[in-house]
């Protein structure tokens, strides 16, 4: 284990590391109980280090089986050994080289660190420190090492043996047992590490680089399920192109592996030409997946993929600097998305993540900045504050330079800091010195947590033409940074006339700024627009410029305005979100059904008309209400869940019935029998098409169910089927049952499409879920120990159903605390991420609030706690 001292990690204690570890050789000798691993490090001390100090290798949960010293036997007082460490008291002065055999077992590695089984096959993951678990190591990100590795094991057990880097040899090793050895001629940290060995099946293809030179790539999955990687080999194949198009970067090795394994901790882990990735975002087919699906498995392959240089060839000094290589890759294979799919609709779905769930994070005791300065569990660090609001803070960067000079920046930091363990100083003295820029305030956006909030005021004379709009920020306190500084936040905006006309923008107001972007990077301002021929709507932060809360005093009828007019499509959406969300806060204010609004619902009926045919998967985006969780996050204090509930409800049923014809019509002309194509136009059909389902059967419950139950039946491929499940389990009754057992026995077999029974049913916001749940807790495909299994279930429940997970008494908040102990001494990592679903627990009403502290510190105070859970109890409580 690692020390469970609980001491505090700080920024400003880095130093640099007092040896460094230039070569590792590993011979990896795989057994499902006893896998013995020789590594042979060739060291030397850092100039940069401090002179003549014991050697400290990290360790975890380690059996030394022997040390040598320069091929010399070490003698037992030069060395102290136990499990979390090794020291060697008086290395030599020269260079020299340890080798030091290990014997860990992976059958036994249910926290699926370092070298474990999933299934038959043996897979590693080392971030971010992992790679402790499987020998003695300096395991840092500022140790690149060149590896070597031999991999050896039972033939028949393991035929495909996978490694880092190229294929040198392979060969009989004598005894029914064969070997693989890869060489990884880049210099690495080891949590970049990765070997695989399994029965395994593969797709493969080739690449051909822009320089001329031809890549194997290829996808392993489990054997009989080659045909269902086809789509991430083609999703590889398009990222690598692209990255090469837009970023001038091109892949390094001559081949590029993944593979797909069913536990695992994470999505997937970018390890030097071998990726390993959970199956869920792999294995794809009409059948089996949806467009969520096939659109996720494009973005996390290219995401990984892009990690090859921003994370790879320029990794992270230390893991304060993590946001380097996540957020920036994030940026990166968001923008892929975008030139794939739907820029405007990527964009949206971006932003509902961005404020789902790290909006959420700063708004709670779990708030940190972009760059933390400090931390007691590291695997608590990767979250939505450093990948999306880290990529958010790329994209401002981006916003504020220019396209060209950003380019010129990544082209700067590529050259500059290949091979090494870079800091975000460093990156951002890159951009500042391709644009000329001071960029030294905005770089406060990785210091300083939370979430601003700008507020607008406007005014119009018409007298003199002219346009006033006041602006001012504010960021709210968060833990441990009670005083905030201003931010530097770049808004896009616009003018839009009342009849629909875009308004020119007098060159005065926003004057030294990128056109159509004004700067905010004090506590106010004010813009004077000239020549402003009538009264007009501000359209701000187009595009969702910067990652603020945005309060503007527009009536609704103004807010109309926009969601006809508005050139900029992310402002249309929100918008008409906008005008949502204060429908539904004023049926929570009021306690009852408030007098219907049919303002809302005509313009949703001439947006329908106007736009559904020509962009059907922006129309899908603007006719999904707001979420409870986003309501919940717009009133912020005493929370009730269930008042959220029926509000939002309210208004949906309002809006299904008034619109109930036209979206009875849509439904129909969007029906179709072409084959599935999981491309952007398909998906765009499929995704409005189950829109007005969802929103018809809302408003005619006894249609829209005989209408969802026909769907369910008749459909050919999985997004149309489990849409209609989705409808069907928000209308209690004999259909939804028969038809989730009709799917889980027409899928029993599959367990990734179980998974999403699983989630459906613990969403359902029914007192009864709480005991459906224990339920299928029994059911034969659910298993504790497979991480998916349990973010599909306790996971859903916890995270995405807001008024049974945070039911009156308390219920919901018990069950959750007691998964979070079960699981702690079996997957630490898995517990700690469950926990966050308290993250808000703080913002809701005094009964909920003193039943979730209970629970809180029940667990907090359960002894022997992992570091990881103990962590989040006790940031939550603070």
């Amino acid at each position: 284990m690692r020390d469970e001292s609980g001491a505090v990690i700080r920024l400003e204690d880095y130093r640099p590391t007092d040896y460094l570890i230039d070569r590792a050789e590993l011979d990896i000798r795989l057994d499902r109980h006893a896998t013995r691993i020789l590594a042979k490090l060739h060291l030397r001390a850092n100039p940069a280090g401090r002179p003549a100090v014991p050697l400290v290798l990290d360790g975890d949960e380690l059996r030394l089986v022997s040390l040598a010293i320069d091929d010399v036997p070490a003698a037992p007082e030069a060395f102290e050994a136990s499990p979390e460490r090794l020291v060697i008291h008086a290395p030599p002065a020269q260079p020299f080289t340890l080798t030091i055999e290990t014997e860990i077992d992976p059958t036994a590695n249910t926290k699926l660190m370092g070298l474990y089984r999933s299934g038959s096959a043996y897979c590693t993951q080392c971030e971010a420190e992992g790679f402790r678990r499987i020998t003695y190591f300096l395991d840092r990100p500022d140790v690149l090492s060149v590896f070597t590795t031999r991999i050896e094991a039972d033939r028949d057990e393991a035929p495909v043996l996978l490694g880092n880097g190229n294929p040198v040899a392979a060969g009989d090793a004598g005894g029914g047992r064969h070997f693989a050895i890869w060489h990884d001629p880049f210099p690495k940290p080891c949590y970049l590490f990765a070997i695989v060995g399994g029965r395994l099946d593969k797709v493969a293809d080739r690449f051909t680089t822009m320089s001329g030179r031809a890549v194997e790539v290829a996808v392993y999955v489990e054997p009989g399920k080659a045909e269902d990687a086809t789509y991430a080999l083609d999703a590889l194949k398009r990222s690598m192109a692209w990255d090469e198009r837009v970023f001038g970067r091109e892949y390094d090795l001559d081949v590029f592996n993944v593979v797909a394994v069913s536990d695992f901790n994470m999505g997937a882990m970018e390890n030097k030409g071998l990726n390993i990735f959970n199956d869920k975002y792999v294995l794809a087919s009409a059948e089996t997946a949806t467009d969520a699906d096939y659109a996720n498995i494009e973005a996390i392959i290219a995401h990984e993929y892009f990690h090859n240089w921003t994370g790879n060839r320029i990794t992270c000094r230390d893991w304060f600097q993590l946001c380097l290589k996540e957020g920036l890759t994030v940026f990166r294979d968001q923008e892929f998305s975008a030139d794939e799919r739907s820029r405007a609709v990527k964009r949206i779905a971006d932003v509902r993540v961005l404020r789902a769930q790290q909006f959420a994070e700063d708004s709670g005791p779990l708030a940190h900045p972009v760059r933390p300065r400090q931390y007691r569990e590291i695997n608590n660090f990767y979250t939505a504050t450093v990948y999306e609001k880290g990529a958010e803070v790329i994209r401002m960067l981006r916003t504020l330079i220019g396209d060209d000079a950003f380019r010129r920046g990544m082209d700067l930091y590529f050259d500059r800091y290949d091979g090494t363990a870079a800091t975000i100083e460093e990156f951002v003295a890159c951009f500042a010195e391709a644009s000329g820029r001071d960029l030294g305030h905005f770089a406060q956006w990785y210091e300083q947590a939370g979430t601003p909030t700008v507020n607008a005021r406007g005014h119009y004379d018409a007298e003199a033409k002219t346009y006033r709009l006041a602006l001012t920020q504010v960021t709210p306190p968060t833990p441990g940074q009670p005083e905030k500084a201003p931010q530097v936040i770049p808004i896009r905006l616009g003018l839009v006339g009342g009849s629909g006309t875009e308004i020119a923008l007098s060159p005065a107001a926003t004057a030294g700024h990128m056109p159509g972007v004004f700067v905010l990077d004090g506590p106010s301002a004010t813009l004077t627009f000239t020549n402003v021929p009538e009264k007009p709507v501000p359209s701000l932060l187009r595009g969702f410029s910067a990652p603020v809360r945005l309060e503007i005093d527009l009536e609704e009828d103004e807010l109309l305005v926009l969601f006809r007019y508005d050139s900029d499509a992310f402002n249309q959406w929100q918008s008409a979100q906008t005008v949502a969300t204060r429908a539904i806060l004023r049926a929570v204010g009021a306690g009852t059904p408030p007098a219907p609004d049919r303002r809302m619902a005509d313009a949703l009926r001439h947006f329908l008309s106007m736009r559904a045919g020509s962009d059907p998967a922006f129309a899908a985006q603007v006719l999904a209400l707001p979420t409870e969780a986003d309501i919940a996050r717009e009133i912020g204090h005493d929370v009730d869940p269930d008042a959220v509930h029926r509000a939002r409800q309210l208004v949906k049923v309002e809006l299904g019935a008034a619109l109930a014809a036209e979206l009875a019509e849509l439904y129909s002309q969007l029906s179709s029998r072409e084959p599935y194509v999981p491309d952007a136009a398909g998906a765009g059909r499929r995704a409005l098409r189950n829109a007005c389902l969802d929103l018809f059967a809302a408003g005619r419950p006894a249609e829209g169910e005989e209408l969802a139950m026909r769907q369910f039946r008749d459909a050919d491929n999985m997004t149309d089927r489990f849409a209609a499940l989705g409808v069907l389990s928000h209308l209690p009754g004999a259909a939804r049952e028969t038809a989730l057992a009709e799917f889980s026995e027409r899928f029993r077999n599959n367990a990734l499409v179980l998974d999403k029974w699983f989630s459906l049913q613990a969403m359902i916001p029914e007192p009864e879920t709480l005991e459906r749940l224990r339920g299928l807790m029994r059911h034969p495909a659910f298993s504790m120990g497979n991480p998916n299994r349990v973010r599909s279930l306790i996971g859903s429940f916890a995270m995405a159903n807001l008024t049974q997970f945070n039911r009156a008494d308390g219920a919901g908040y018990d069950f959750v605390a007691d998964m979070v102990l079960a699981l702690d001494a079996r997957n630490p990592q898995v517990a700690a991420r469950l926990l966050t679903a308290f993250r808000t627990w703080k913002m809701l009403e005094p009964r909920r609030r003193a039943e979730a502290e209970k629970a809180l510190r029940r667990v907090a105070g359960t002894p022997g706690l992992s570091p990881d859970v103990a962590d989040i109890s006790g940031r939550s409580l603070s």
